[in-house]
């Protein structure tokens, strides 16, 4: 059984999905990070950086295992069930640079243009101007990538995984600033369309939704 610390933002989605995906059992304990639940001290014991998402696999080899943050979530379950990251290779590069492209690009970007557009008390038009182009200059580089492969890595893998609840937030949450990216971006669309059908991110997706 794997217990699975998570709430409703794009990396919480992340392992939800991946267990979706493998049909495995879990259990969800919800984090709510508007409540600053992340900072209690039993949830620090699981994520040393205070940081959803979290799991606890308690039938890892050798005693339970916590592992916290999504990426390294994705690519341990990835290696324990043979599944949805090659072994080796040139597709298992592929599909893990585009999973850090997401950690250290999509992501972040992202999320500094939603708390600048969206959150913030002041706006700050110097600010927004610099994610949302930066955010811009990603879509563009996920445009051309997908213009030439149906999946980011090639195959469906941990990589469109991640990437998928950033740019539902994306075109959603951000709409506004990004609007000329999105419209820019027929590849990235028809990607969406595809994993987005897919049953289990749909089921991984309405997690703590329901």
């Amino acid at each position: 059984m794997i217990t699975l610390y998570t709430w409703t933002t794009p990396n919480g989605r992340k392992p939800a999905i991946m267990l979706e995906e493998l049909g495995w059992a879990y259990e969800v304990k919800p984090i709510n990070i508007g409540k600053d639940e992340q900072f209690a001290l039993d949830f620090l014991k699981v994520s040393p950086n205070n940081k959803i998402p979290a799991i606890v696999d308690h039938d890892a080899e050798g005693g339970p295992l916590s592992i916290f943050e999504s990426g390294a979530i994705l690519t341990y379950l990835a290696e324990k069930s043979g599944q949805l990251l090659p072994a080796s290779g040139h597709a298992r590069f592929k599909a893990l640079e585009w999973l850090h492209w997401q950690i250290g690009g999509l992501g972040p970007m992202l999320g500094q243009l939603g708390y600048f557009a969206n959150r913030a008390p002041e706006k700050l038009p110097l600010a927004i101007g610099r994610f949302s182009e930066e955010s811009t200059r990603l879509f563009g580089v996920m445009e051309k990538r997908l213009q030439g492969a149906e999946y980011l890595g090639g195959d469906y893998s941990i990589a469109d995984i991640a990437c998928y609840p950033w740019m539902v937030a994306a075109t959603t949450m951000l709409k506004e600033p990004l609007a000329a990216a999105i419209e820019k971006s027929p590849a990235v669309a028809a990607w969406m369309d595809r994993v987005g059908g897919r049953p289990a991110v749909q089921r991984g997706m309405k997690v703590l939704q329901d």
